[in-house]
Formats: structure tokens, C-alpha cells, sequence
């Protein structure tokens, strides 16, 4: 029998994804030994793109909310990384959003997140554009934020939403791993879909923000949790339009270490994950 999916390598766990945007993900995470995602979420293209190169080196992935920067233009969507962006409308409405205006994030967004409120419709909307693109989409399924209204039975139903959209979905924002959540979920955990989990309120030097952001460590993430990516922002490059390039080269290494040593700990059997 398989071992669960929490105990599986990256690159195994690559070579059985189907959809091209999540193979690719796991191989980078394998071949940079890196589960550190960067969130930048500044307003002007230079410190994105300087926040971008200084962390590069020690990361799988960047995420941005792209419609703040405020000079955005075509220039800046052409190095080659993963981004993501949000979508929250449904129907029509959501794919105009995701594949035109001045973003045109299916262009160039390999993997893109989507709150799941709406309800189905906005699976199949971005799945109509981003499918024949290899791109894949991250249901938002609970958040780290104090008081947040994303759990229980919401989500549960993102769950069931992704498990009937496996082609395009390929997994979640969320504090834990979902493979237990009702009422689909497998007998056999081994088997389940291999669903991806991102995880954003990381921490190393902080427990909190004073606006409701709750910060983990990455072993508690990783390790304890079962969780696959850590999305760390301010940790890395610091307030406003970010720190000095050193700063965050160091900053950035420094997570990309503590998560990819929780993650070798867990694969080698280290810890059962915590609800």
C-alpha cells in the first residue's frame, strides 16, 4: 500500500499530477529544495521586481495580488515564475476577469486562487480559460486571519468543489491538510486525490500583526500540519515597498532552511499531523 500523501516525496508526488501546473510546482519545489512561497505584495514595479530577484534563488513560488501595483504594465509578467492572483465573481463575469483587461492573468498566471463562495460556476468559468493553458486553480478554503468566517462546513464544500473539478483544482489555501473532511472523504487516505496545500500566516520572529494575522513557524506548518507550502511576505522583505536586497536574500534563505527541514523531517515519518 502507498504511504499517505504527506509522507510522499515532492518528486513522487510529481509524478503522478495529471495537471501540468501542479507537476511543474512539485519538480521546482524538488529541484530548488525549496517549499518557500514569497508573497509580494507591493505597489510599484520596481521594488516587485527587485523583492522578486533577491528572494528568487530561495524560492518556489511567487504570489501577488497583481491590480495593486500601480505602474503595472506588460514589461512586468515577463520573467518566467508562478503567480497568483484572485478571482471572486462567478459566471461571465469571472472569466473577463480572469482572461482580459489590462491584467490578462491567464496569460501568464500558472496557478491563479479563487474563493469558492460563489459556488461551482467560478470552477468551470476559470476552467474554461485556464485548462487549455496547463494552468491550474487554488480553492480558498480556510485563512489564518483571527475571526475568519472560512471554516466548518464552508470549508468542507470547497473540498467537495475541488474533488469534482480534479482536472483544474489543484488544491488549497489552507492550515491543514483536508483529506478527512466530509462527506467524500477517501477510505483510504493513500488514494485520495493528491491535493497541493498552501499555507499563508508563517512566521518566524512573530506571532501576530496587530490586524488579525495569526503567524505559524514552518515546522509547525509543514511538520505538524502536513501542509506542502509556507507563504511568507513581510517576513522576507519587510514593511512599505521592502528592505535592502541582502536582507531579503538572507530573510528568504533563512524560511526556505526551516521549511525544507520540517518537510524532510516529516517524510522520513517525523510527526502525524495536528488537526
Amino acid at each position: 500500500m502507498a504511504a499517505p500523501i504527506r509522507l510522499q516525496s515532492y518528486a513522487t508526488r510529481a509524478s503522478r499530477q495529471s495537471n501540468p501546473a501542479a507537476k511543474a510546482l512539485l519538480e521546482v519545489m524538488e529541484r530548488k529544495k525549496s517549499n518557500l512561497c514569497v508573497s509580494v505584495d507591493v505597489t510599484k514595479k520596481e521594488a516587485f521586481l527587485r523583492i522578486v530577484e533577491a528572494a528568487g534563488p530561495s524560492v518556489c513560488l511567487v504570489k501577488t495580488h497583481i491590480d495593486i501595483i500601480e505602474d503595472f504594465d506588460e514589461d512586468l509578467i515577463t520573467w518566467e515564475a508562478f503567480a497568483r492572483s484572485e478571482c471572486t465573481f462567478s459566471g461571465n463575469t469571472v472569466v473577463l476577469q480572469y482572461s482580459r483587461g489590462v491584467h490578462k492573468i491567464a496569460s501568464w498566471s500558472h496557478i491563479t486562487n479563487a474563493h469558492p463562495v460563489p459556488g461551482p460556476g467560478i470552477v468551470k468559468g476559470l476552467a474554461s480559460v485556464g485548462l487549455p493553458l496547463g494552468r491550474g486553480l487554488l480553492l480558498l478554503a480556510e485563512m489564518s486571519s483571527q475571526g475568519t468566517l472560512a471554516q466548518g462546513e464552508y470549508t468542507k464544500q470547497a473540498v467537495a468543489m475541488a474533488r469534482a473539478h480534479q482536472d483544474f483544482v489543484i488544491g488549497f489555501i489552507a492550515m491543514k491538510r483536508l483529506e478527512d473532511q466530509e462527506p467524500t472523504a477517501h477510505p483510504n487516505p493513500a488514494e485520495e486525490q493528491d491535493f497541493l496545500i498552501l499555507t499563508p500566516g508563517v512566521g518566524l520572529d512573530t506571532k501576530g500583526d496587530g490586524m488579525g494575522q495569526q503567524y505559524k513557524t514552518p515546522r509547525e506548518v509543514v511538520l505538524e500540519r502536513g501542509c506542502d507550502v509556507i507563504i511568507v511576505g513581510r517576513g522576507i522583505y519587510g514593511k512599505g515597498e521592502g528592505a535592502d536586497s541582502e536582507v531579503i536574500k538572507t530573510e528568504a534563505e533563512r524560511y526556505r532552511a526551516e521549511g525544507w527541514r520540517a518537510y524532510e523531517e516529516r517524510i522520513a515519518g517525523g510527526s502525524s499531523p495536528s488537526a
